[in-house]
């Protein structure tokens, strides 16, 4: 397997100058040719795609109902990870329906099918990706009825910072390998070859380089995902650069706000594979203490669950959020 600074300093030279045209690199069919071998990626049996407008614009999602006859149970936001989508979830959706959840997965700006901005990394601060997750909620009538909000490791993050700006429209949040703060050394060094590469070279050559160096990692390189090579790679050409940019960035630089939100009333929990590289499972363990959250490791997963093991997975969300269920459910008893 050939390091990922050998496959992208192959690249650089043939491009040693700055890039100046992202428009030539990715959507036009010079470059890009239709891919037509396998089909596009679809939703789950039952589970609809369309635009969910809010007062932030509009966002892709995948939403998947309540099975028939199954009890309605609740409703959640799910949050994709760093170069991922609303794909990741869909080995989850069917499950959790059939445990009585409806779940919208959402591409969030930038990310696949939801529009963004190409170059202006100011789109995606921080606090922008979070108010973005506020609206999303609330198109979904979360100021009537709370959602449970469900967050992918940089999703988890964005997650975070939505609770902490406003924590009402959430009835619990779970993380799933989702860190206290910046990621692993290893995996800054990958992000930095990321952006370096985005720095030089075309969404469309950046891909060819990142594949070079063999599978890749959730963090630097296109999130694991349900689909083959040829879908993986369209979802990656539909991701907006700046996108890329900054949340690479804050991945790579983000505080402990754990304090912050071990202050909030909801109830946490923290989910992960037995192993993982982008935030260690000791410091998982050590996050999920300082939250006195639930704490759920899978099995035979590493830093994707939802791809891993999805069917474990999404048990151990649908028994957290029964349990969230009810502990509502005593405490409207005692009132």
């Amino acid at each position: 397997m050939a390091p990922l600074s050998v496959a992208l300093g192959k690249f650089a030279t043939r491009h040693p100058g700055p890039r100046t045209q992202r428009s030539g690199s990715s959507r036009t069919p010079a470059t890009l040719p239709l891919v037509t071998t396998q089909p596009a990626f679809t939703p789950p049996p039952n589970a609809r795609a369309y635009s969910l407008d809010t007062s932030r614009g509009a966002f892709a999602v995948v939403d998947h109902p309540v099975a028939p006859g199954v009890e309605v149970r609740g409703t959640a936001l799910l949050l994709p990870g760093f170069t991922g989508s609303k794909e990741d979830f869909t080995l989850m959706q069917e499950p959790l329906a059939a445990r009585g959840y409806r779940t919208i997965a959402v591409d969030g700006r930038g990310q696949h099918e939801s529009d963004g901005p190409e170059d202006d990394e100011s789109a995606y601060a921080r606090g922008e990706l979070a108010r973005d997750v506020l609206a999303q909620a609330e198109a979904l009538g979360a100021r009537d009825t709370p959602l449970h909000l469900f967050g992918h490791s940089l999703g988890g993050q964005i997650a975070r910072a939505a609770v902490l700006i406003d924590h009402t429209p959430f009835r619990s949040l779970t993380l799933m390998a989702s860190g206290p703060a910046q990621i692993s050394d290893s995996q800054q060094q990958r992000v930095k070859l990321l952006r370096d590469a985005l720095a030089v070279m075309t969404m469309a050559e950046t891909w060819e380089a990142i594949r070079a160096m063999g599978p890749p990692e959730e963090v630097g390189g296109p999130a694991k995902g349900i689909g083959g090579q040829d879908l993986l790679r369209r979802r990656w050409m539909g991701t907006k650069p700046a996108q890329l940019l900054a949340t690479g960035r804050q991945l790579t630089t983000e505080p402990d706000r754990v304090d912050e939100l071990a202050a909030l009333p909801l109830p946490f929990h923290v989910l992960s594979g037995a192993s993982d590289d982008t935030w260690p499972v000791p410091v998982l363990d050590d996050m999920a203490a300082r939250l006195k959250a639930r704490r759920t490791i899978i099995p035979g997963a590493e830093h994707s669950p939802n791809a891993d093991q999805p069917l474990p997975t999404a048990e151990a969300v649908a028994d957290f959020w029964d349990s969230v269920r009810e502990t509502e459910s005593d405490e409207g008893s005692d009132a």
